[in-house]
């Protein structure tokens, strides 16, 4: 039988991308956490939909690196080119009986968008599964095909890579290969940890076992940190000519609110263990070409030492301003930054001496990300002491 020549286009065109079955980019693990954390899921993943699987390019919450189309909720995405909300599996008549709703891992929630290249093909779908029900706002669906839009940018700038290094560009091949090792460390370190706690998440939520829940609260939030370090100490060391892909191979257009409200989410623990509010003010949507994950990563780590550094009582404040240009800025009420520390806080390393006295967790590596970062978008990061605390500013160009 002949398959259908859009079809035929559609997997050439995924197979240019030269991504299947290869160590799976850091970006895109990078992305399903962070839409994972902002639809509060345990399962995110970018699938791309091959002839006869979906493979997983970037995945948090799921063991197996590729599963059969016939238990494929994205696999429905491509030919609707939309996104599919599906709030209760059993109760659609489509997935009710998949072997992963009635049996492992029970999936209830799902929601997909479709990762759509420059061209027009339909790779496959960024999305978010949960083993509890769910209702999506108009809002979060956006969202959710922000990070889509985001998921195809950062193939395509892999599949740009790949070319370049085709052609003999050494340094596009040293930029590979770097890439080829952090997701190889990832692979081998990190992964396993995430694996685990999944499973720890599942057996959290065990009635049965709820008397060991004691056990196995300590050993889920110390393989989190686990994972956290090695995700800040490889985004710390990287080089810094080529830490992160340039926003023209991005191609997103993002709102700086959704930025500060993923970063927030990151910093959700935190947040509540301090107790008191961090305020966001943010008057209008404010569009800029960006890398949804990193540049959120950059807020999370200013925002990270405006809750470390500030008491319960005094004020942290996040504003999103459009004039007169895009910026955020973290405002807090802390101890501040002694004077002669300011020209040193954005070197490799450095804690500063109430950092020491403070006992605050970390390893001096912070700044330097969150620096990089906001380079790599061609803005600028500007840190200084106020009156009453500390002021952390990022400046971006607009969206063109």
């Amino acid at each position: 039988m002949m398959k259908d020549p859009d079809e035929l286009a559609r997997l050439t065109a995924l197979r240019s991308y030269q991504v299947l079955d290869r160590p799976r980019p850091v970006v895109l693990d990078d992305l399903t956490r962070l839409a994972a954390g902002m639809f509060d899921t345990p399962i995110s993943a970018v699938s791309l939909i091959d002839e006869d699987r979906q493979w997983f390019a970037g995945r948090v919450g799921l063991a197996e690196a590729q599963t059969p189309l016939d238990v494929s909720f994205c696999a429905h995405v491509v030919p609707a080119r939309e996104p599919l909300i599906i709030p209760d599996a059993t109760r659609d008549s489509r997935f009710a009986d998949y072997p992963n709703v009635t049996g492992e891992p029970g999936i209830r929630f799902y929601a997909g968008a479709p990762v759509i290249d420059e061209d027009g093909h339909v790779l496959g779908a960024m999305c978010v599964v949960d083993i509890e029900p769910h209702e999506v706002s108009d809002r979060q669906v956006d969202n959710l095909v922000t990070f889509a839009k985001q998921a195809a940018g950062h193939l395509s700038a892999v599949r740009g890579r790949m070319r370049m290094a085709d052609l003999g560009d050494e340094l596009a091949r040293s930029a590979q290969r770097e890439e080829d090792l952090v997701a190889t460390i990832t692979h081998e370190l990190r992964t396993p940890v995430a694996i685990i706690q999944g499973y720890l998440e599942i057996l959290g939520d065990q009635e049965g076992l709820a008397e060991y829940r004691g056990l196995i609260d300590p050993i889920h939030r110390n393989g989190r940190r686990l994972v956290d370090m090695v995700d800040h100490i490889l985004a710390g060391t990287r080089p810094g000519e080529a830490p992160l892909p340039a926003p023209a191979e991005s191609i997103g257009t993002v709102d700086l609110s959704t930025v500060v409200a993923a970063a927030i989410t990151a910093c959700r623990p935190l947040i509540l263990l301090r107790g008191g509010p961090v305020d966001v003010a943010a008057y209008e949507p404010i569009p800029v070409h960006a890398d949804l994950a990193r540049l959120a990563h950059a807020v999370e780590q200013l925002l990270r030492n405006a809750l470390f550094f500030t008491p319960s009582e005094k004020p942290i404040m996040v504003r999103v301003e459009a004039a007169p240009h895009p910026a955020i800025e973290v405002r807090d009420g802390g101890v501040g930054i002694p004077s002669d520390e300011l020209p040193l806080i954005f070197d490799r390393f450095y804690r500063g001496r109430y950092a020491r006295d403070l006992a605050v967790p970390g390893v001096g590596l912070g700044l330097t990300i969150a620096r990089n970062i906001v380079r790599a978008h061609r803005g600028d990061l500007m840190v200084e002491n106020t009156t009453d605390g500390v002021s952390a500013r990022i400046s971006l160009p607009g969206a063109r």
